[in-house]
């Protein structure tokens, strides 16, 4: 009895905190790397899909001065090493950081590498210099062949590995970039409509496209996209509509900043699900989505000032219990 009334008062808090959009809290940097194409064909679609990558990017972080692009032959080994040092002493602990790899990779049997113009470099030295991003949030999108070699070099708390290739064994030229680029370039992956596209979102739209574009051939599928790692959910990857606000506005980015800590919060209650009796977690749960729709209100109130466009509550609510687990 009291289960079901807390999922009913549940249902009540989640419909109060789901009109707008969840908007990040601190500043958002992106690094897009695009590496040897080998063939003319594949120099001009990986130069485009960088081009377009760095776009929606920009759009993302609200600073251009905070998305970096190598492509062609500025991404050589040093540079890319340099970029990533540089990433590492400018992003703080809050911020949140994505890694895009765009082309072609290799794996021997023992190591996976990123071809590069001149030396390529291994997963071992990525993940070396990813692990000095001092951003607690990482995505890392590993759109080239073979990707799936480096996942479990890469992994670590607080960092989402997607890569386009469930294993080293996977070595063709890959799909799963275009759709990744379609997915964060247009609304077409944001299923719950909240005008934010996260790292889960693009990926199950991208991993569902590449699927679909094999049947079209009638061929047999030489890619598997995969994703490891917590947060995917919760990690935004492109932003349209009303979420654009937040990217603008100083005083609407710091109470997403408060949203998202309490989302933190959350997650906690969340993974403690199965060592708490239903009542003790239905009321944890209830209080920290009483402290989100309390703080939704000042959201909602900041961003009519802003002039918003008004959202469908009940649509909105439906989407969240589909997306949500309680």
């Amino acid at each position: 009895m009291r289960a079901a009334f807390a999922k009913r008062s549940l249902a009540t808090a989640i419909a109060m905190t789901c009109v707008l959009p969840i908007v990040a809290r601190a500043d958002a940097y992106a690094l897009v790397i695009s590496g040897l194409g080998g063939e003319k064909i594949y120099e001009q679609r990986f130069r485009e899909q960088a081009a377009a990558m760095a776009q929606a990017a920009e759009k993302l972080t609200g600073d251009k001065n905070r998305v970096t692009v190598l492509s062609a032959d500025t991404a050589d080994r040093d540079s890319v090493r340099r970029a990533l040092r540089t990433l590492a002493t400018t992003v703080q602990r809050e911020d949140q950081v994505m890694i895009v790899l765009l082309g072609h990779g290799t794996y021997d049997g023992e190591e996976y590498r990123f071809n590069l113009p001149g030396p390529d470099l291994t997963a071992n030295e990525l993940g070396s210099l990813f692990d000095q991003l001092p951003a607690r949030e990482q995505l890392i999108v590993n759109s080239t062949s073979a990707s799936g070699a480096a996942v479990e070099r890469w992994n670590r708390d607080g960092r989402v590995v997607i890569a386009s290739t469930k294993s080293g064994g996977e070595r063709t030229a890959t799909r799963f970039a275009q759709y990744w680029i379609e997915a964060v370039s247009t609304s077409a992956a944001d299923t719950n409509r909240d005008d934010v596209v996260t790292a889960a979102e693009a990926y199950e739209f991208a991993n569902r496209k590449v699927g679909e574009s094999f049947k079209a051939d009638v061929s047999l599928a030489t890619e598997h996209a995969r994703l490891d790692g917590k947060g995917a959910a919760r990690f935004q990857v492109a932003r349209f509509g009303n979420a654009v606000l937040a990217t603008s506005d100083t005083q609407l980015s710091s109470l997403y900043t408060q949203r998202v800590g309490i989302e933190r919060d959350l997650d906690v209650v969340k993974e403690q699900k199965a060592s708490l009796q239903s009542d003790a977690y239905y009321d944890q749960l209830e209080g920290v989505l009483v402290r989100l729709a309390t703080l939704q209100q000042q959201i909602d109130a900041r961003q009519s000032v802003l002039g918003r466009k008004k959202r469908s509550a009940l649509n909105c609510f439906d989407a969240s219990l589909q997306q949500r687990s309680f």
